[in-house]
């Protein structure tokens, strides 16, 4: 019964477009890499102009656990779903009860008044209804996923600082509204950009601390924006997998070592890469000796060079792999399923020119390397190159198939 009223709620929120722009969790066609494009893809155009930035991690406490059920459904129906599903859902809420146990004692039975289920098939929609308008009134750049927030913006000017801090007494008053609390020890700002003043926020009454280096969505942000700091534990942990693959699996043929590396090891090495790939050659190089170790493992490839193995198990080298994947994300922003953001990412080159792939990207000027790298930028001259019958794929998987083609041209 949940995946039915499940349906409803969500055919009810992509029809209004209830759910705001900000949020990247449990969203359809939406992931942490479009988190962390979004939001550095302004932060890094900042930084680049000379601007100093701010971004505050914020942080709630079990704020899964903390969702006042009369505050929910209150706001299920400000969003005017029907009175049959806020019935079911308010039914389906009221009806948990837990209680403790310990050494053996037992309290009793206590219905539930707050918090969405963990795991269970409605609780993150829910969740993202009960937190959507968090960001209402807010000046600075937010975005979120699911229970994880940032709020980023300019930080040059006295006044820049103070909207900044107005926009974090804001969403403190939102949090006693909606009976939540921040998690201050774990809020954190990072200080970005030449000339930063270093000013101290306050969440309330406390100060806020300072940090160098965050674990945003899984991938390490530093105050320079360095993606080294990314690219050493990925290999390290990679390796590591892969320690654990050749010690452990007698059988080293193809049909073994090929899927249990794409499936384990791979993944590691490739998690939001298109947010963080290496600018340096270092490590580019770091990254790519896992897959020339993991090649070199399988039975009747180990005397072969790099490049030969990789034709014989037809794979890319993993810096092609990461062009590809470039490559089909811009897909997916200019035509496919992040065509909204797309808009506000890309800008399309006039089409008066002749020598055109009917799908130009206007490349911008960046002055420094945090910026030039990164996806939005460093994508373009890439793209413009590609031929026209590529760029005008009807779909996804027929845009890949002709990509491949492309690129198995290339060396």
């Amino acid at each position: 019964m949940e995946q039915v009223i499940k349906k409803i709620i969500c055919k009810h929120l992509e029809g209004g477009k209830v759910i705001g722009n900000s949020q990247h969790g449990f969203v359809k066609n939406k992931s942490c890499q479009t988190n962390l494009i979004a939001f550095f893809d302004r932060i890094t155009s900042l930084v680049d102009k000379g601007e100093a930035v701010d971004v505050v991690y914020l942080d709630f406490s079990k704020a899964f656990d903390t969702v006042s059920y009369d505050i929910l459904i209150n706001k299920l129906g400000k969003y005017n779903l029907d009175d049959a599903t806020i019935r079911w859902v308010h039914n389906w809420l009221d009806n948990h009860t837990q209680r403790i146990v310990m050494n053996g004692s037992q309290s009793c039975w206590k219905g539930i008044t707050s918090g969405v289920l963990q795991g269970s098939v409605l609780g993150p929609d829910l969740f993202n209804i009960f937190i959507n308008d968090l960001d209402i009134g807010i000046e600075s750049t937010l975005i979120k996923f699911a229970d994880d927030i940032k709020l980023g913006g300019i930080a040059t000017a006295l006044e820049d600082r103070v909207i900044i801090q107005n926009d974090l007494d804001k969403l403190e008053k939102w949090s006693e509204v909606n009976r939540m609390k921040f998690n201050k020890d774990k809020c954190k700002v990072l200080h970005l950009g030449r000339n930063n003043q270093f000013h101290t926020y306050r969440k309330g009454r406390d100060c806020l601390g300072r940090s160098t280096r965050e674990r945003d969505l899984g991938v390490i942000v530093d105050h320079k924006l360095n993606t080294s700091q990314q690219c050493d534990p990925v290999a390290k942990k990679a390796n590591m997998i892969l320690g654990c693959i050749n010690s452990c699996v007698v059988s080293k043929t193809q049909e073994v070592i090929l899927p249990l590396y794409s499936a384990l090891v791979r993944p590691q090495l490739e998690y939001c890469v298109q947010f963080w790939a290496p600018h340096f050659k270092k490590d580019v190089e770091k990254l790519e000796r896992v897959q020339r170790r993991a090649t070199r493992m399988i039975k009747g490839l180990e005397n072969m060079t790099y490049q030969r193995r990789l034709k014989e198990l037809g794979l890319f080298s993993l810096e092609k792999r990461r062009l590809r994947g470039d490559m089909i994300a811009v897909f997916r922003y200019l035509k496919g399923c992040h065509k909204e953001e797309g808009e506000n990412l890309f800008i399309l080159a006039s089409k008066n020119r002749t020598r055109s792939n009917g799908l130009k990207l206007q490349q911008g000027r960046s002055r420094l390397d945090i910026r030039k790298k990164f996806l939005i930028v460093r994508v373009v001259k890439h793209w413009n190159k590609l031929p026209r019958e590529v760029v005008a794929s009807p779909s996804l998987d027929i845009f890949k198939s002709k990509l491949g083609k492309c690129l198995s041209g290339m060396v």
